[in-house]
């Protein structure tokens, strides 16, 4: 672990933004949008395995190992990042991103000063977009924090992960992450609406349905303010409401038109004078003319309402690089921003063991399995062997780390039920790998619980059913 806190201290020092982790290559760090070799330091397999082992919960672990990736959010010497663990050619890689010390300021992001009036907002929808590493969340965590210091209001956060920790001050913050407290981000806006909220952060708009529960909820009356991938305010527009069906699409514009307060589209621009990266920002408010554009689908017109929109506070890059940036006399140095600080350890997290255990929501769909010509079967994996265990402790192994049902039998565990030496059967049913993550075996000892149900590939839809629903009970 100490070789991972090294890491993350000398990326601070240096005023680095990420570090990337790879077995048997050098650290990359990355500055100012340039990436960095430290020859100096290399992993070997063993060490990146041992640290991940170390940084990730017993979820997070199962997350690797079903969908070969994880993310999550992590405070170590004060330092708070966000991590991404995923597999590579090279085995695990772990991608980092340092994350401010402190929840930041619009003023020590450099921030346009009138993005404060967002927090004074009771209702409607506020969109933050740029492109991946522009500062989304960041700038999305200052207006919480506006919002948090200037009034008392009820905040929920819908996260994937959760990045910056608010300690509640005028307002009450609740924090959820995806996968942790919440199985999508569909049940975390469908449950929102019901914790009383009265401002909803959507960490990223990812889908249509996502984005139609979000557009309701600013609908009822709620401030909503949400991220959302795009580098231009009218491809912003565009893809938020076109994401729908046809038939759907004007009454999503109308919807936009009638809730859009603000839409904050930021690039990261390096300046040589100051060196070190400013935002640059488009501003668009949802003034009588955008609400018009929207409602007629009129989507070139935005860039047009922009830039006539001056006396509304509107910027487009340009203008807002010649006009405001270029007066700014001083900035302040991210370097501030990124110190290690108490702050952000203060509230601990607490799982509670009401919830522990199996993730929430739907479990990933398995790979599909082909047969094997050379033993003109389908190959092992694909057979649909399963364990109806009576839950007393004991009962059932799981087989996903891949134990054979031969080496099940070589361990002198029965295969069928009884404590015969039956066969498993192939599915048909399985052989597209739909019972993958069934596989189980348990130790037919009637004390422990353990039995099993072969599945006979000859048996019609209906038989299965009777049989699995039959499963277990008394014979008559």
């Amino acid at each position: 672990m100490n070789k991972f806190s090294k890491v993350i201290v000398t990326a601070v020092q240096e005023g680095c933004s990420d570090v990337h982790i790879t077995g048997g290559h050098p650290v990359v760090y990355r500055k100012n949008g340039q990436i960095h070799f430290d020859t100096s330091g290399r992993w070997t397999h063993g060490e990146i395995d041992g640290i991940v082992k170390k940084i990730l919960t017993v979820r997070q672990l199962q997350t690797l190992r079903n969908r070969w990736s994880v993310d999550m959010a992590m405070t170590i010497r004060n330092i708070r990042i966000r991590v991404n663990v995923f597999n590579t050619t090279r085995g695990l890689s772990i991608a980092i991103r340092l994350l401010p010390g402190t929840v930041p300021t619009i003023e020590k992001l450099n921030l346009h000063p009138s993005l404060k009036q967002i927090a004074e907002l009771r209702a409607g929808l506020v969109l933050i977009c740029g492109a991946t590493g522009s500062g989304k969340s960041t700038t999305i965590a200052a207006l919480v924090d506006e919002i948090n210091r200037s009034r008392a209001a009820h905040i929920v956060t819908l996260e994937d992960p959760v990045e910056y920790r608010f300690v509640s001050r005028k307002s009450f913050i609740e924090q959820r992450e995806l996968g942790t407290h919440m199985p999508s981000f569909e049940q975390g806006l469908v449950d929102v609406l019901r914790e009383d909220p009265d401002v909803i952060v959507v960490g990223e708009l990812r889908d249509p349905e996502v984005m139609r529960l979000t557009l309701n909820a600013a609908e009822s009356g709620h401030l909503v303010i949400a991220t959302l991938h795009a580098t231009h305010s009218e491809d912003a527009l565009y893809r938020l409401c076109n994401s729908f069906p046809l038939e759907a699409q004007e009454e999503i514009r109308h919807q936009v038109a009638s809730t859009l307060q603000w839409l904050v589209v930021q690039h990261l621009v390096i300046r040589e004078d100051i060196g070190f990266r400013v935002p640059v920002l488009s501003i668009l408010r949802g003034n009588q003319s955008v609400k018009g554009i929207l409602r007629e689908n009129k989507f070139p017109q935005i860039e047009s309402a922009i830039q006539m929109g001056k006396n509304d506070g509107m910027f487009t890059t340009e203008r807002y690089a010649r006009e405001y940036l270029a007066r700014v006399s001083s900035f302040a140095s991210p370097q501030d921003i990124f110190k290690p600080s108490a702050e952000s350890s203060q509230e601990e997290v607490y799982h509670s063991p009401l919830v522990e255990g199996e993730p929430a929501g739907p479990r990933p769909a398995a790979s599909p399995r082909k047969p094997d010509p050379a033993r003109g079967s389908p190959a092992y994996g694909s057979q649909a062997y399963l364990d109806f265990s009576a839950g007393v402790a004991g009962g059932g192994q799981d087989l996903r780390n891949g134990v054979s049902p031969e080496a099940s039998r070589r361990q002198g565990q029965s295969a069928s039920p009884g404590g015969g030496n039956g066969e498993r059967v192939p599915s048909p049913l399985s052989r597209d790998g739909a019972f993958d993550h069934l596989y189980s075996q348990s130790i037919d000892d009637p004390e422990k619980g353990g039995s099993h149900l072969i599945i006979d590939e000859t048996a019609s839809i209906d038989e299965l059913i009777a049989q699995i629903s039959n499963f277990g009970r008394p014979k008559a």
